[in-house]
């Protein structure tokens, strides 16, 4: 039998190799951004071909969370982490030696598919194996990792790319690889998966599952959740550097201002931690997602450096704590026979947006629409996201007291 304390050992080293899964993934999506705005230059390409960068990924991303949250509550958490991490970054290494666009597109689609597989299953590992009542905060802290892999792409962008190229920011990419080869050391799957590894439930009926009565409110809050908040986040955050590059700021310049506004991430994720289990994820997501509208606007907006810079870190700390609340309030919804494919459907969803969003965002400035414009658009979906919340969304808070059965059971299993 396990002790105590080699209990605790087995939950974080879960804990830290799903957070380095996401940090890895957060530095490939944040790298692509900058990347982007230096192959506009280096390529010629257009803001279409730009925003089709995101767009691809984002495809890649949809397939990849349907198929990982499916097999994931079939065959294990843990495996399909491994293997998702695995694609993404052996791809990662390939697409730095791609020589025309076209090759390009198509490893940053395996990229995604890794990627996209990766987000819902980890998160779905890491909230089985702690109590309910502390699962929303490990959930969030565990998407804080997003955060560090965001700054650690913008400093990689600042300093290494001027020097090596953007290749190099690729190729510090498929570092991941060496995390999935130690992931099969022996880590150990969700107790709650263990207890019902034997259930013979084909994927299809867990798919139906989701939309039967018990679910299908919930379902389709959160369906609608994603797709907003993805359509946002990709749509402003990945052209974060190139809008700072069009509104005339030099490249190098730019990388330092966006590597500024993402050093708010990390607050945003750890303020918004510490609040889902006190006041609860429905009055942090309204508020945030409100706060975040706010922001966008004032980003839009700004004329100025200081008022670009500090919109930009509003945005950043409000945004990503929606997106770390999220992901905790998903897999609150579901119970464990379900929770993998729940989350990975939702996760779907949103990628739906991510695709539109960068398409959309390249449609727009090739069409001369302002960034004013631009950024309307966003504050109006961060709106109608809150309001789904508010008027769908239930609160899925549990208190410590309500917990000690399921804490006990998860004790014994570990």
């Amino acid at each position: 039998m396990k002790t105590k304390s080699n209990k605790k050992v087995s939950f974080r080293r879960i804990f830290v190799i799903s957070g380095f899964s996401w940090i890895f993934d957060a530095m490939d999506v944040g790298l692509i951004s900058f990347i982007a705005a230096a192959l506009i230059l280096e390529w010629g390409l257009t803001p279409q071909e730009a925003g089709l960068l995101g767009s691809v990924n984002a495809v890649g991303m949809l397939i990849g969370a349907v198929v990982a949250g499916s097999l994931a509550d079939r065959i294990g958490r843990n495996k399909i982490l491994m293997y998702t991490v695995l694609l993404f970054s052996l791809a990662s290494g390939l697409a730095a030696f791609a020589t025309t666009f076209g090759i390009f597109l198509v490893l940053r689609f395996f990229i995604g598919l890794g990627l996209g597989g990766e987000l819902p299953v980890a998160s779905t590992l890491v909230a089985e194996n702690v109590p309910e009542h502390k699962r929303g905060r490990m959930v969030v802290l565990l998407e804080s990792f997003w955060a560090v892999g965001w700054i650690i792409s913008a400093a990689i962008a600042y300093f290494i790319m001027p020097i090596w190229g953007w290749r190099s920011a690729l190729i510090i990419g498929a570092l991941p690889a060496l995390l999935a080869i130690y992931m099969r050391k022996g880590l150990p799957d969700s107790p709650q998966f263990q207890s019902t590894a034997k259930n013979n439930t084909s994927i299809l009926q867990n798919i139906k599952t989701l939309w039967s009565p018990k679910y299908a409110r919930q379902t389709s809050m959160l369906w609608i959740l994603w797709l907003l908040v993805m359509f946002s986040y990709h749509g402003m955050f990945l052209w974060l550097p190139s809008v700072m590059v069009l509104k005339g700021f030099g490249l190098i310049k730019s990388f330092g201002y966006v590597l500024l506004m993402t050093l708010t991430q990390l607050p945003g994720f750890f303020s918004a931690a510490w609040l889902v289990e006190k006041v609860g994820r429905k009055f942090v997501l309204i508020t945030y997602l409100i706060m975040a509208a706010v922001s966008a606007i004032i980003f839009g907006n700004a004329e100025s450096l200081p008022w670009l810079i500090g919109g930009g870190m509003a945005l950043s700390f409000f945004f990503l704590g929606v997106t770390g609340t999220t992901y905790a309030y998903t897999t609150d919804h579901y119970d464990s026979t379900i929770r993998a494919t729940g989350a990975g459907f939702a996760n779907a969803a949103g990628r739906v947006g991510a695709i539109i969003g960068p398409l959309l965002v390249g449609y727009l400035i090739a069409n001369k629409v302002s960034f004013h414009n631009i950024f309307i658009m966003f504050f109006v979906a961060s709106i109608i996201a809150a309001l789904n919340v508010l008027l769908l969304g239930k609160e899925t808070r549990v208190k410590p007291i309500q917990d000690k059965k399921i804490e006990s059971n998860i004790k014994e299993a570990l």
